[in-house]
């Protein structure tokens, strides 16, 4: 009986080293991958506009609610305390509006860079999937930096999802 079942765990552990072994596993670079591709350049320029254009309109309110603030503090002695709690309100609420102009500003490029970024992710993804599937990889792991792959003397699927992509 005891032999039965050591041979029956031998064939068991066997049987899942070939298995393990079949297994053909590869890596790549995701990161490398990405910076190679004109999609993401084209939107790291967007990006760049939009987040210039967004901080110079932030600078454009903040100068103006500076001039406020310093005209109102020249002209606070020659004022009664109600007109002065009055342009104390003023500027109260035009910080406001310009810390929650930055937050939205913040927002909407987080916005647009997701948007951005989705399809160029799907396409990477679409060709990794292909080179995959053309090699006969099952598993393809991020060897990022990061990432949390330690060793990666597997295969490297860089160079051919590239070729695959035009890059």
């Amino acid at each position: 009986m005891k032999l039965v079942r050591n041979l029956l765990l031998v064939l068991i552990l066997f049987t899942g080293v070939n298995f393990a072994q079949a297994q053909k596993v590869a890596h790549i670079d995701s990161e490398k991958l990405l910076m190679a591709m004109p999609e993401a350049k084209t939107m790291e320029n967007e990006l760049k506009k939009l987040s210039e254009t967004y901080a110079a309109e932030y600078k454009t309110q903040v100068t103006a609610a500076q001039a406020k603030l310093k005209k109102y503090s020249e002209e606070a002695a020659t004022q009664t305390d109600v007109e002065n709690a009055k342009r104390q309100k003023e500027v109260e609420d035009l910080q406001l509006r310009i810390q929650k102009y930055g937050q939205t500003a913040d927002q909407e490029i987080q916005k647009k860079r997701f948007d951005l970024l989705k399809p160029i992710l799907e396409k990477a993804q679409n060709a990794v999937n292909a080179v995959a599937k053309e090699k006969g990889v099952l598993y393809v792991l991020d060897s990022s930096p990061g990432k949390g792959l330690l060793v990666f003397d597997g295969e490297d699927l860089l160079v051919p999802v590239k070729t695959k992509l035009g890059l």
